[in-house]
């Protein structure tokens, strides 16, 4: 645990990230959604089984490249519209008939919240904090719902946010407004957001002024930046908030 230096103002609010953070780091793609998309496709589009599902992945791809340099967020409706725009196929109708149920439903034990997430929420709220939760998706907000109900997080956030309904994504600045919006948060240096992606979470919460916990995730881009602090377990997370805390009030006695 490498705790940072505060910066003054006590702390309101901490704002989650989900995957890799909150949630296990899941290596479950899109590819599987593609591959039934592409076999309910053959014979509606030009293109065998193989070819459809290759012209699937590139739009998706296309629409990550995209999405990291305007930060411009998208949700699944908007990547099933640009599919079906660049194949002259309802993929979006392929998806639900074919793809939709299976591939929530092959997602589910892949999906695990980390042990002492629970723990540490409930050790955050118990200090008076707000909890929120903003994650970069293209899924509808029920599906990621669904896994924090069935672990016992829900009840624990706040404000829950999911860029597959917003405007922007991280490491917008508006994204992260957002959220500070939704937890009533008096100005960003009274928020810590906690991420595991150093560009999308980190660089992005520190330019919207808010402080940024790492938790290390091997598995994401590296980008050049300093957390705040930098932390190995969620449990992990309160002491270095305390800590900042009891800075707070000892430069306010001053």
């Amino acid at each position: 645990m490498t705790p940072g230096p505060a910066h003054g103002a006590p702390v309101q609010a901490v704002i989650f990230d989900w995957g890799g953070t909150l949630a296990h780091y899941a290596g479950v793609e899109m590819a599987d959604m593609w591959q039934l998309a592409a076999r309910h496709l053959v014979g509606h589009t030009p293109g065998d089984e193989a070819t459809i599902q290759r012209r699937l992945a590139a739009v998706e791809l296309a629409m990550w490249e995209r999405t990291a340099t305007d930060a411009r967020a998208a949700s699944l409706s908007d990547l099933l519209a640009e599919a079906t725009r660049d194949l002259g196929a309802d993929v979006a109708a392929a998806v639900l008939e074919e793809a939709g149920t299976h591939y929530l439903d092959m997602w589910t034990p892949h999906i695990r919240h980390v042990p002492d997430a629970v723990e540490a929420l409930t050790a955050l709220r118990a200090r008076g904090l707000r909890i929120g939760l903003l994650s970069n998706t293209h899924w509808p907000p029920a599906y990621h719902e669904r896994f924090l109900e069935r672990d016992g997080l829900a009840g624990l956030i706040d404000a829950r946010l999911y860029t597959s309904e917003m405007p922007y994504m991280k490491p917008h600045p508006q994204a992260f407004r957002a959220a500070l919006d939704a937890l009533r948060v008096d100005g960003p240096a009274r928020a810590v957001f906690v991420g595991d992606r150093p560009f999308d979470d980190i660089f992005g919460a520190q330019r919207a002024g808010m402080r940024a916990v790492l938790v290390p995730n091997p598995l994401v881009p590296a980008h050049d930046v300093q957390p705040d602090a930098t932390i190995e377990r969620l449990l992990h997370l309160p002491g270095v908030i305390d800590g900042w805390q009891a800075r707070s009030a000892a430069d306010a006695a001053q």
